[in-house]
This record gives structure tokens, C-alpha cells and sequence, in this order.
């Protein structure tokens, strides 16, 4: 468990900075730092599916049909709310909300494949669930008195980038069971091909997507200079750095971490995403958390580990042996 913790670790430091892109890139629409990240993803995975060539070639057609739908929904459709979200909202909130993810994935895990992965018992996983949701609670209250203290104008943009966050969590709810699943169905392949196949898969996706916006642009009126917006240099910068490292370096820690650990686990462990992002937003701010952020990240730190303590049981034994 200890390794599938660290790779989740690192895949949530590396995750963290997707949620700084949008607020270094402001003047960039959403859809085009989706497309433009997950493209940059697509060309980083060409080289590498080379050298990998062989064990991409013992895909079956199903195989590759998940990859697309994981790209489709796990990466553009994901990032494209998140990016907007922070765009209408300031990252703060945007990354709280994505932070109930853990207590969602938990859930959904343990009603979904408590007969796969053992099941953890309800009364047992309850303390660290109410202290992951405390800890949201208390830096959303924080930021979310902040941001509303602007008014009317800043009340509709904190709703409308709540509720894209929303969307963000449902896409990211799906995801990684998904991907857990497959890679629980092929323990014999390895996570770094399956990286390497997902960025393949996201390439036409985000050349598509990319190519929709050129056209669409011009005529919704978007306000950027196309195709590269008004600092090309920074934007291709951090599309290669976002791609390399969030998305394939962060997709293979990811795999690694989702071959290792049960689902309603390494779900919980997407908190370090959060608190990753938060501790970067901070940064990017210059200035420090307030007391009410800073106890609620420990009371996610705390859930966190709490949550760790608790193994999964076979269905038979917790359905025998341990109250729900």
C-alpha cells in the first residue's frame, strides 16, 4: 500500500498545477487550453508510442474504444470545465469543490465493487468521510466569503463556476473508476502503456477540438488573436509542461497507483491534487492561507490518513461481521 500511496502523492503534485495554467493564462478561453494541453499531450505520447510500439500493438479494437472515451471524458471534457470553472471562480473553489472528489469516488467505489475489492465498512470509513467533508467545508466558507463580498457580478460568477466545477467532479468520478477497472482487467499490462495509449487516443480528439474552436471563434466573436492567443511563447510553454507532466508523467503515476491500491482508496487519495493545487494558487497569490483554510486543509490531511487505516473486507466477512 505504502507504494501505491507514493504514486498517487505524485500524481497529485503533478495534477495540482493544471489548476494555475488557467490563472497564468487568462486571457486563453477554456476550451482552448483543454484543447491545446491535451494536444500537446497527443504529440509528447507519438515518441514515446514508438518506443513502446510493441505492447501498444497487443491492444484489442476495445481496447482502444476505452481509451478514447476515457480521453473524451477524463481529459478534455474534464479539463474544459475545471480550466472554465477557474476562469469564472478563482482556483480556490473551483479546486474545493473537486476536492469532495475523494468523498464521492469513495462512495461510488464501495457500493460499486465491494465485491471486487473488499468492501470498507461504513461505520469505519464514516470518521475520515466527515473529516475530508469538514476540512471542504471550512476553506469553501473561506474563499466563498472572500469572492461574494464583490457583489451581484461576483455572486453570478461564483454560481456559474460552481456548477461547472460540479461538472468537472461527475467527469472525474467516472474516470478513474473506469480506468481502474481496466487496468484491473489486464493486471498483466503495464500503467506506463496504458499512459502512453490514452495520449494516443486524446490526439484526433484534441486535434478536433482545437480545429472546431479556429472556426467557431471567428464568428461567437471570441475576443483572443488566433491561433496562438497574445503570448504564444508562455502558452505553447505550458501546454508541453502540462502535458508532459500532468498528463502523461501524472496519468502513469495514476495507473501505478490504481493497479496497487482498491478503488474507494486511491479515490480518497486524489485529495492530494487539492491540497497540491491550493498550496500553488496560494503561491501564485503571494500571500499565506487564512486560519480557516489552514484548519481545514489539516482536516484533510487528517481524513486522509484516517482513511488509510482502513482495509477493505471480503463482502461475505463485512456483510457476516460489520454493520453498514
Amino acid at each position: 500500500m505504502a507504494v501505491g500511496t507514493l504514486f498517487a502523492l505524485a500524481a497529485g503534485l503533478l495534477w495540482g498545477l493544471v489548476f494555475v495554467v488557467p490563472l497564468l493564462l487568462p486571457q486563453y478561453p477554456a476550451a482552448l487550453l483543454s484543447a491545446g494541453r491535451y494536444l500537446a499531450f497527443g504529440l509528447i505520447a507519438l515518441p514515446l508510442a514508438w518506443l513502446d510500439r510493441a505492447r501498444l500493438a497487443e491492444l484489442t479494437r476495445a481496447d482502444w474504444i476505452e481509451a478514447l472515451k476515457l480521453a473524451a471524458v477524463g481529459n478534455l471534457l474534464y479539463y474544459l470545465l475545471l480550466a472554465s470553472a477557474i476562469q469564472h471562480a478563482g482556483a480556490p473553489l473551483p479546486t474545493m469543490i473537486i476536492g469532495t472528489l475523494p468523498v464521492v469516488i469513495a462512495i461510488t467505489s464501495n457500493l460499486r465493487d465491494g465485491r471486487r475489492d473488499g468492501r470498507l465498512p461504513w461505520l469505519r470509513l464514516a470518521p475520515s468521510l466527515l473529516l475530508i467533508g469538514a476540512g471542504i467545508a471550512l476553506v469553501n466558507q473561506a474563499e466563498s466569503a472572500q469572492l461574494l463580498a464583490g457583489g451581484a457580478d461576483a455572486y453570478s460568477r461564483y454560481m456559474l463556476g460552481a456548477l461547472l466545477a460540479v461538472g468537472a467532479v461527475a467527469c472525474w468520478t467516472w474516470y478513474p473508476i473506469r480506468n481502474a477497472d481496466w487496468l484491473r482487467h489486464h493486471a498483466g499490462r503495464s500503467p506506463r502503456t496504458w499512459a502512453t495509449a490514452q495520449g494516443v487516443a486524446t490526439l484526433p480528439l484534441s486535434a478536433a477540438a482545437l480545429a472546431l474552436f479556429l472556426l467557431v471563434a471567428p464568428v461567437t466573436g471570441t475576443a483572443i488573436e488566433l491561433p496562438l492567443g497574445p503570448t504564444p511563447e508562455r502558452f505553447i510553454a505550458l501546454m508541453l509542461a502540462t502535458g508532459l507532466l500532468a498528463s502523461w508523467l501524472g496519468t502513469l503515476c495514476w495507473n501505478e497507483a490504481s493497479q496497487r491500491l482498491p478503488t474507494s482508496i486511491v479515490g480518497q487519495l486524489i485529495v492530494f491534487e487539492t491540497l497540491a493545487a491550493l498550496a500553488y494558487a496560494y503561491i501564485l497569490r503571494g500571500e499565506w492561507p487564512g486560519s480557516m483554510t489552514l484548519a481545514g486543509i489539516a482536516l484533510l490531511v487528517i481524513g486522509v490518513l484516517w482513511a488509510l487505516r482502513v482495509k477493505p473486507e471480503p463482502i461475505a466477512e463485512a456483510q457476516a461481521g460489520a454493520p453498514h
